[in-house]
């Protein structure tokens, strides 16, 4: 039994919505700090002054309400550092998080997060409503039922968009090639993704598409290693488009079927030390030649294999540039039931490139357009069977 510890899925947003892992999550008892130690220096008598104003001057202060108050001031200072992966979360949002982390999810299906102060689509997941309805990575929702995002947070967002299967939810969304915001009703489901799916071609390539690093796909790419080995198939195509990411050890795992034990799958960067995650795997399928499939929604867990397999095999790179989450979140938990998910450190590949706020850059480039989804083309993975029967 795999112990599944870091959670590197960047916001299973999964508007399933569920909320958000960022990258590299994982569950930690709090630690016992010294605030006092902290704010020995702080005058903090500005935040009094301010709260006994309101209590005696607001002209509603008859029904203020304490505890909001209170989370306010908490998620005020959390937002100053300006870190949309450092969230404080109430009780209502602790419930939904740890609901979306043991897998009950209904909503539309699709990983959203904020990027360049814009609310945006990073991938719609396979065979939800989400790709039903045609929604791409990097669709930016302007509205939610008519609600501007401006200045949303993506928990804010998340709580807006997931609900009851059966109900509508209605986003405003921008493409970069259309002249005007189009809304897009979309009815929730409950939601049920696939962890990988295997093609074993004719042509001698054996085709697999992981649609996230969960617990079934750990064991689902077992089964799907050993068909390979047993069969006619001598190359390799893995598709991570659309692949928000996961656990941390699936893709260590993944990565072992590849690359030799002891060799370096990603680095974790603390800024003052560094801790290094190694292979511990067979590297059955390293003699196979392989070439990579990655687009805007590849994140986190499929940036770390990606980035692995270049970066120690020399494998290539095809599609567009991958999402570019590489930030790792522990979740602390609080009193009163809240808890607090903060960014610790950040993912390196073995060579050493950040990948937070960069991504991978592909070695192929291959543009995929709304009308060659709109026409059953795959122009990405037409240069990846290409470029994989040119190899020995």
């Amino acid at each position: 039994m795999i112990k599944l510890k870091h959670f590197v899925l960047f916001f299973l947003g999964i508007l399933l919505v569920a909320g958000g892992f960022g990258g590299g999550v994982w569950f930690e008892k709090s630690q016992t700090v010294c605030p006092v130690c902290a704010l020995e220096h702080v005058n903090l008598s500005l935040f009094w002054e301010t709260w006994e104003k309101l209590e005696s001057e607001y002209v509603d202060r008859g029904g203020l309400d304490i505890q909001s108050m209170i989370y306010g001031a908490i998620e005020g200072m959390v937002n100053s550092l300006e870190d949309p992966y450092t969230v404080f979360m109430t009780p209502e949002d602790t419930q939904i998080f740890l609901e979306d982390v043991s897998g009950s999810f209904e909503g539309v299906g699709m990983e959203i997060d904020v990027k360049d102060n814009q609310l945006q689509v990073i991938s719609p997941l396979e065979g939800t409503p989400a790709q039903a309805v045609g929604l791409m990575p990097g669709d930016k929702i302007m509205t939610i039922d008519g609600e501007s995002t401006a200045g949303i947070t993506t928990n804010g967002a998340v709580k807006k968009i997931r609900g009851e299967a059966g109900t509508q939810v209605v986003l405003g969304i921008y493409r970069d090639n259309w002249k005007e915001t189009r809304d897009i009703a979309i009815t929730r489901e409950v939601i049920v993704i696939p962890s990988l799916k295997l093609e074993l071609r004719n042509d001698g390539i054996a085709y697999i598409q992981l649609y996230q690093f969960s617990e079934a796909a750990f064991y689902g790419f077992r089964e799907a290693a050993m068909d390979i080995l047993n069969s006619d198939a001598d190359r390799i195509i893995l598709d991570l488009r659309n692949n928000p990411g996961g656990y941390l050890e699936v893709a260590q795992d993944i990565a072992g079927w590849f690359i030799d034990r002891g060799d370096t799958v990603v680095i974790e960067d603390f800024g003052d030390r560094q801790e290094t995650y190694e292979s511990n795997g067979n590297a059955n399928l390293k003699p196979y030649p392989i070439v990579i499939l990655i687009n805007e929604g590849s994140a986190s867990a499929s940036e770390i294999l990606a980035g692995a397999l270049k970066d120690v095999n020399g494998s290539a790179l095809i599609g567009a540039t991958s999402f570019g989450k590489g930030s790792v979140q522990i979740l602390e938990t609080l009193s009163g039931e809240t808890s607090l998910k903060v960014t610790v450190a950040k993912w390196l590949t073995p060579a050493g490139e950040m990948i937070h706020g960069v991504g991978l850059e592909p070695d192929i480039k291959v543009e995929m357009t709304e009308e060659d989804v709109k026409a059953g083309r795959d122009p990405q993975l037409d240069k990846a069977i290409e470029i994989i029967k040119g190899m020995n």
